[in-house]
């Protein structure tokens, strides 16, 4: 019977052992550093190795200043992950300045890749999170307030403030990928059948076209 149950444990030890690598945002890294190469022809799951990194590689100054929300939803993302710090790479973080016009909206979207964790700068926002039982989890969150939204999940933001707002937003990933819901199902290239989508949403051929013209192909 002892020996039942230490084949149990070392059975359980293994299964854990093979499943911690997959409950992480990225793989492990392997080396100190390993900066990406972005120009390297080698296709990898990540980025190559670059030879000769120096201090900048691992600095970005994008964030320290608000980005321009002169636009359909009111904000804009300015992210420092991998493409634009490549010192991240093989790190498994990420960052991203938000801004929010005043009535601007992130709009819902998901991130495949990564766990988002956002701090507010300024403002007042409404934000949530639905689960995959439909359930939605909100929140009204202010100046020096954070919110968490799990991995894979719809989330969204919305400024319910008089004026703009702003947050840092953290995630587990050096690059979290993002896809959000209308562009991807109504500006997809080629097109999602409109018909599909007419049944998908329980509306007419018409409409769903009407809607496609809103948004560019991505």
């Amino acid at each position: 019977m002892a020996r039942a149950h230490l084949y149990l444990a070392a059975a359980c030890a293994v299964v854990l052992a093979l499943a911690a690598p997959s409950l992480a945002g990225d793989p492990d890294m392997l080396q100190d550093i390993c900066v990406a190469d972005r120009a390297s022809p080698i296709k990898i799951n990540g980025f190559p190795c670059k030879a000769n990194a120096t201090a900048d590689d691992f600095f970005f100054d994008g964030l320290k200043n608000p980005g321009n929300t002169s636009n359909a939803a009111g904000s804009v993302v300015t992210a420092a992950n991998v493409e634009r710090l490549p010192g991240v790479n093989t790190l498994g973080v990420s960052m991203a300045r938000i801004d929010y016009a005043p009535g601007g909206q992130n709009p819902p979207h998901t991130h495949p890749r990564a766990t988002e964790i956002i701090f507010v700068l300024e403002g007042t926002l409404e934000v949530g999170f639905i689960t995959t039982a439909n359930k939605l989890f909100t929140k009204t969150v202010t100046k020096g307030e954070v919110f968490v939204f799990p991995r894979g999940l719809v989330h969204f933001q919305q400024n319910r403030g008089h004026g703009p707002a702003a947050v840092i937003a953290a995630f587990n990933s050096q690059l979290q990928g993002t896809q959000a819901i209308a562009p991807t199902l109504f500006g997809a290239s080629p097109p999602v059948p409109t018909d599909v989508l007419a049944k998908a949403f329980r509306i007419g051929n018409g409409q769903v076209e009407a809607i496609k013209s809103k948004f560019a192909p991505m």
